[in-house]
């Protein structure tokens, strides 16, 4: 895989217990975290005015100016500080987050912002959030707990983006180092592109095409965690094919893979290009929709399901369970899909308990 395809956390192989350790390398404690938290909506208030007057500093130093050249420029760096700021309040500093950090500083790198403006520019930024903390932050809050626990975020911050900066510099030297190795390079690459293809294969099932179950644990944590810090709600589809074993037991597993097949390109029609569709395992798929309601779910996704089954003959009847969690409250992934189960397991016993009674 190449590293255009990859995150800058995957570069790094910067991990969650290496952000982890970092944290306590640089003291950063629940406790702190809450400080910040509850420091959010004082500093959000003031948000506009810091950043305003942080660029009316910024601009007075002719070789930050130079860099950033324009109006629009400028606009857009508003707007990155602000979602900025916010992130320092969020609470949220995991895999993302980190991320972001790491991205900045590889983008200071890319445009030649040397570290000394970089250093200037966040100290800049430190006074302006401590002025406005020790201003807006009622005493009951503690400002002085806020500013430590910033001071200690903003430092934690400040290594991620060096991090970027001197790897930027050694993939120069060995791009440098590359050119001069043509025949070893283009070997590389095939060796890269066989990697990338094994890697598809590794996270799709190969009967259907869908992602397979060994990536759903990890793709769902992700999804949750979006979630929780876009305040968006999340549900999670189970779906169940009815009466799959004894379609194999009577008709052959030949036709238990078609039908398989059939519903995994009906769940693919069906589904969003956020959502993701996963072979939990046997006749059991789960697909996870973001900023998604379970009532939209339930009317509009399963309508559309159904009219893509229905283009197909002699459909199987399915199963369905659906869980939500957010936006005000969020719980576990494992706590998600095992409600998700036991709806799809009330859905399939009403299922039978109508067809009976019919009988």
């Amino acid at each position: 895989m190449k590293n255009t395809e990859k995150s800058l956390i995957q570069q790094m192989r910067i991990t969650d217990v290496e952000i982890i350790n970092r944290k306590n390398l640089f003291a950063i404690s629940s406790t702190d975290v809450e400080h910040l938290k509850k420091a959010k909506p004082y500093i959000e208030t003031e948000l506009n005015a810091i950043i305003e007057t942080f660029y009316e500093y910024q601009t007075e130093v002719p070789d930050i100016a130079l860099l950033i050249g324009d109006a629009d420029t400028l606009s857009r760096l508003h707007n990155a500080q602000r979602a900025y700021i916010s992130d320092l309040f969020s609470g949220f500093y995991d895999i993302e987050y980190v991320n972001n950090r790491l991205r900045i500083g590889m983008v200071h790198k890319r445009i030649g912002v040397e570290p000394k403006l970089y250093l200037a520019a966040i100290m800049t930024l430190k006074q302006l959030l401590i002025t406005h903390v020790r201003k807006t932050v009622p005493a009951a809050n503690d400002p002085d707990a806020v500013i430590e626990a910033l001071e200690k975020l903003l430092m934690f911050d400040v290594s991620l983006v060096f991090d970027t900066y001197i790897r930027s510099l050694i993939s120069e030297i060995e791009i440098a180092k590359d050119k001069t190795e043509q025949y070893a390079s283009a070997l590389e690459e095939k060796i890269k592109e066989r990697t990338k293809q094994l890697e598809r294969l590794s996270r799709t099932d190969p009967l259907t095409g869908l992602l397979n179950r060994q990536h759903f644990d990890e793709i769902l944590t992700q999804a949750v965690r979006a979630a929780q810090r876009r305040k968006e709600p999340i549900t999670l589809a189970y779906v169940d094919i009815n009466d799959f074993k004894a379609i194999n037991d009577t008709q052959g597993h030949r036709r238990g893979d078609e039908i398989l097949q059939r519903v995994a390109i009906a769940l693919k029609n069906s589904s969003r290009t956020d959502d993701f569709c996963f072979r939990y395992g046997g006749d059991e798929f789960c697909i996870i929709m973001p900023n998604c309601r379970k009532q939209e779910a339930n009317s509009a996704w399963e309508k559309r399901l159904h009219e893509s089954l229905a283009q197909q003959t002699d459909n199987p009847n399915l199963s369905i369970g659906y869980a939500q969690t957010g936006p005000d409250e969020y719980m576990t992934t494992e706590q998600l899909l095992q409600l998700a189960d036991e709806e799809m397991y009330r859905a399939k016993k009403l299922a039978k308990t109508s067809s009976d009674s019919s009988i």
